[in-house]
């Protein structure tokens, strides 16, 4: 899933989780400003792209602590009760948690002024998987996630027009 949203200053690329854009650029471009994923999938990232992390875990805040220490500094920090706020508010608490995915979009749409989302959801067979993966196990789901309730929230969202929708599918 690609998340962009564009304002008066910039145009910014939301990549999320291990999402790559080599080998890929027909589909989903060539940059990204930042990659909204969890520590332990933070590797190589170049120095034009920021992580944004939302800490919900001890080892998220065991990572932050090593990583200032060391002299990175291309973070981004959210507050860990954003991660409340969009599951209490957004997806009125169904399932665990968000996914990375959908917290990254409602991210987008506090700070731009217009919002795009590219390739959310499950694809024509109802498979949950990600462009840069090989799909192991048919019909997947989408664990703790509320996926099809995220889905809905993204496609009224759409028929609202405040976001771009394009499923890619």
């Amino acid at each position: 899933m690609t998340v962009t949203c564009d304002d008066i200053y910039s145009s910014v690329q939301f990549r999320i989780n291990s999402g790559r854009t080599k080998g890929y650029e027909a589909d989903v471009g060539k940059r990204t400003t930042h990659h909204v994923m969890y520590p332990e999938s933070a590797v190589d990232l170049d120095n034009t792209t920021h992580l944004v992390l939302v800490p919900f875990k001890i080892q998220d805040l065991e990572w932050l602590i090593k990583a200032f220490t060391t002299g990175f500094s291309g973070v981004m920090v959210v507050n860990p009760a954003f991660m409340r706020y969009v599951h209490d508010t957004w997806l009125e608490k169904k399932g665990r948690y968000p996914s990375t995915g959908f917290m990254a979009l409602v991210l987008a749409l506090h700070i731009c002024d217009e919002v795009s989302v590219f390739g959310y959801g499950a694809d024509k067979d109802g498979n949950w998987s990600h462009y840069w993966e090989k799909l192991k196990k048919l019909k997947l789901k989408t664990g703790v996630h509320p996926g099809s309730h995220e889905y809905d929230i993204i496609k009224q969202l759409a028929e609202n027009q405040t976001v771009g929708f394009y499923t890619g599918w």
